[in-house]
């Protein structure tokens, strides 16, 4: 008889974990995926395509629910879990019976930060998270509202790129002095910068919001320096964070996020958590590859085989706002490293390598990102490019030639 796994969570990391058992352990587990969004799971990263009028919200689906159904795969989404029981094995679901589980899989993903700001709970103010954000973003942009995002991370600008594409005229705040300082060093965010307002979005950096005014909703945005700034809406586009009340309050250990360790396992036995709303070593990735590698590593882990998860090297391959960004590594040189730039800001195009001790330690490309993932191989697989290092900044192909010769 099959074991039950139950999944808490129907986003990206749980379609990927049930991919991944369907690979190595079909067969082994009753699974039921369990999760308050009401449709199924599908790409989040592809959102603000949807805002922006180019996919339409269902061809962004991970997977039909053939696909779900011919896996043996029992989906209960729009439901929400309410407690998990770990005496009884149990989970409670609200309005509806328990729940009983073998092994348990959180994969409750993170909520979108609200600045904790006079005036933020005012009409007219929201979040850019999941796809139940996107029909009322469209609605303000149809009516050519001004919006203001807050937030100059990679959700900020998807949301501010959508909304503009949409129609509406957009302000993008940003606290820190440069666009996506976690992934892009200056000259890089620099450019990403000047690429973003060429596609109409006003972008203010150093811009810190006190406040949002108005009386019942939202008129405009005061920041500490005293300028205001209209605005007929706010979106909070400023981080997220882990949801783990629910572990907590099942006595799960939690930090920032869920606490596991390299088998994915909770300080719970048979209790599992992976994706956005977990913790490893010390570190909640909020990324997408980080969560597919550690779905992999579970599922080999559930498989019965022998697997750890080491922890992931941090990499963006994204379309931000339109423009094509690739991170990955230690990719701000330091006094035991080297960097080799190529900038031609008239052709929209930054790219910076930095090699450590005769290993490419990190990357940073706008525009031409073409080669990011050739150049994520030899990061994580810290390969020696004596080989290849004079012609690696023109693509693999080119160093791939220059090396044969």
């Amino acid at each position: 008889m099959s074991e039950s796994l139950v999944i808490v969570g129907n986003g990206m990391a749980a379609a990927r974990l049930v991919d991944e058992l369907a690979r190595v352990a079909l067969g082994r587990y009753a699974i039921a995926v369990i999760g308050d969004e009401p449709r199924l799971a599908y790409n989040r990263v592809l959102l603000s395509s949807v805002l922006a009028g180019e996919t339409a919200s269902h061809e962004i689906e991970l997977r039909p629910a053939s696909w779900w159904r011919d896996r043996g795969v029992t989906l209960k989404y729009g439901c929400a879990v309410s407690e998990i029981d770990v005496g009884r094995r149990e989970l409670k679901i609200a309005g509806e019976e328990s729940v009983g589980f073998s092994k348990l899989v959180l994969a409750t993903g993170s909520s979108p930060l609200r600045l904790d700001v006079p005036g933020a709970g005012l009409s007219g103010v929201s979040s850019f998270r999941d796809s139940r954000d996107v029909d009322p973003l469209l609605a303000l942009a149809a009516a050519k509202k001004r919006v203001v995002v807050v937030g100059g991370g990679l959700l900020g600008l998807e949301a501010a790129y959508g909304l503009a594409k949409a129609g509406a005229p957009v302000t993008l705040l940003h606290l820190m002095d440069r666009l996506m300082e976690r992934q892009l060093d200056a000259p890089a965010a620099a450019l990403l910068k000047s690429l973003v307002e060429k596609k109409g979005i006003d972008v203010l950096l150093n811009a810190n919001t006190a406040r949002i005014l108005g009386q019942s909703r939202a008129e405009a945005v005061e920041l500490a320096d005293g300028r205001q700034i209209d605005a007929d809406a706010v979106i909070f586009a400023a981080g997220i964070r882990p949801n783990v009340a629910l572990a907590k309050e099942a006595g799960i250990a939690v930090n920032r996020g869920i606490v596991v360790d390299d088998r994915l396992q909770t300080g719970t036995d048979d209790i599992f958590a992976l994706g956005e709303c977990a913790e490893h070593r010390g570190i909640c990735y909020g990324l997408v590859e980080p969560a597919y590698e550690q779905a992999k590593a579970l599922a080999q882990h559930l498989a019965g085989r022998s697997a750890a998860y080491q922890g992931s090297v941090v990499a963006t391959n994204l379309k931000v706002s339109g423009v094509n960004v690739f991170s990955a590594g230690e990719f701000l040189a330091t006094d035991r490293s080297e960097a080799i730039v190529f900038s031609d800001v008239r052709r929209g195009t930054y790219k910076k390598l930095v090699i450590e001790n005769g290993r490419l330690a990190g990357a940073v490309l706008v525009g031409d990102t073409a080669d990011g993932r050739w150049y994520l191989e030899l990061i994580r697989n810290r390969e020696n490019i004596a080989g290849v290092r004079r012609d690696m900044m023109f693509g693999r192909a080119a160093a791939s030639l220059a090396a044969a010769a």
